[in-house]
């Protein structure tokens, strides 16, 4: 998280610092027209700045993955720079609009306007006579922007249509880009905040066309046939296993996008299984939890072909320490199912000593005896907690079972409000949660 939030504020810095170098008029300013004018161009210039590094992260690029932790955290950057993008718009919107607003009302007086002078640069009069119909097309833009994202953030909104609406951001991005390159100061261009912003709209502008024409992932994508299914119904969980080809192998904890319908789209799931090069074979464990997965039983069909594209996530296990704690909540089970198969398999284990504690308010006596035999093939001490039982999980409950916790790095995987409950519970007791609490957030919305 340090460097996802290092990396989200240094970037809104960033471009506020430089418009401050790149703008000798902030410290001339004397009247509201003057103010006005500077905060059109700062709020447009950090609206369009997170807007064209949102874009950029959406195409999932791996350089980045490994900074930010995670694909997984990726996409939490996204989500804050999309809202980021939309406050930053509405302030751009309404510094743009309100004055005009208080002279029809009465409550200003209409200043008079000086005679524009021609410009001096070809360039600058080539972008100056498209003016009016960049203000045009950023304002509309503007509009569509701010319903696509509202429409983003709603929970309830069908990841369906979610699926399909988000992909005309790129198109709103696109009409923003003109708005920006058109009205952006033209001095600017020839300082640092012109050379980022000449990036970040250029790249952005390159994910937009490659979002459009459906290419986001395309290298890493495989084809699958599904060649077995099996339901819990005590835990309402759907077992899926696939054949995979040209796979090139993934670590324990790490997730893809898998597409059994195109007018579904993709969905992410944590590979539930270890890999074997000899037997190439994929496993998903998908509990009920929404319109896509609580009719995945009535949809997949063994033969049936899938995509899958991945793997992604940082979520792997890789530590020196000479214990472990996992917790995986509900189905955040998957990712050490996935890591106890890789370690029951390996000749050679690693010298740690693991707890495994898994907390449900579901009970599926099959699937229970599957993860103890997981558990104990890979030597690894189950902790199963039954909510109705033994009564809810508590960082008080782990410390007392293992007493060296002080010694260990955790790993989490289940519903975030409890992840950072648990986190804050282990830093006040002197846990150093930044440097070894790893928790996958698993929400792409």
């Amino acid at each position: 998280m340090r460097n996802l939030k290092l990396t989200f504020w240094g970037g809104l810095l960033l471009l506020a610092a430089l418009w401050v170098a790149a703008e000798p008029a902030i410290f001339q300013a004397a009247t509201f027209m003057d103010w006005r004018k500077l905060m059109v161009q700062l709020t447009g210039i950090i609206a369009v700045g997170c807007m064209g590094f949102a874009i950029v992260l959406a195409l999932r690029p791996r350089r980045l993955e490994k900074w930010l932790a995670g694909l997984d955290k990726m996409y939490r950057l996204h989500k804050w720079l999309g809202i980021s993008a939309l406050v930053f718009g509405i302030m751009h919107w309404l510094w743009a609009k309100g004055p005009k607003w208080a002279v029809e009302w009465g409550w200003m007086e209409r200043q008079a306007k000086g005679k524009r002078l021609p410009p001096d640069n070809v360039i600058e009069a080539f972008l100056t006579q498209f003016r009016h119909t960049a203000e045009s097309v950023g304002e509309w833009a503007f509009y569509a922007i701010v319903a696509l994202i509202v429409l983003a953030l709603l929970k309830w909104f069908p990841y369906r249509w979610f699926y399909k609406t988000h992909r005309l951001m790129a198109l709103a991005f696109l009409a923003f880009a003109f708005h920006a390159v058109v009205l952006f100061k033209f001095s600017y261009w020839a300082s640092p905040l012109g050379v980022l912003i000449a990036a970040l709209v250029i790249t952005g502008v390159v994910g937009a066309f490659v979002s459009l024409a459906h290419r986001i992932g395309q290298s890493n994508k495989v084809q699958g046939e599904i060649v077995a299914m099996r339901y819990f119904p005590g835990v309402h969980a759907l077992s899926i296993e696939t054949t995979v080809s040209g796979w090139p192998g993934h670590a324990p904890g790490q997730f893809v996008f898998a597409t059994s319908s195109e007018s579904e789209g993709a969905h992410p799931y944590t590979i539930a299984s270890g890999w074997d090069p000899q037997n190439p074979r994929l496993m998903f464990v998908v509990k009920e939890l929404g319109d896509h997965t609580n009719h995945l039983r009535e949809k997949l069909k063994i033969g049936q072909k899938v995509t899958i594209e991945g793997p992604y996530g940082c979520f792997t296990f890789d530590d020196d320490r000479p214990r472990q704690i996992w917790i995986g909540g509900g189905i955040g089970i998957t990712p050490f199912i996935a890591r106890m198969q890789t370690i029951a398999g390996r000749a050679e284990r690693k010298n740690q000593t693991i707890d495994l504690f898994h907390t449900t308010a579901d009970v599926d006596e099959d699937a229970f005896g599957r993860l103890k035999a997981d558990a104990q093939s890979a030597d690894v001490r189950l902790h199963l907690t039954i909510d109705d039982r033994d009564g809810y999980l508590t960082a008080a409950n782990i410390r007392n079972l293992v007493p060296d916790w002080r010694e260990a790095s955790i790993w989490f995987c289940g519903p975030a409000a409890f992840g950072e409950t648990l986190k804050r519970d282990f830093a006040a007791q002197g846990f150093p949660v930044e440097k070894h609490f790893h928790q996958e957030m698993f929400s792409m919305r």
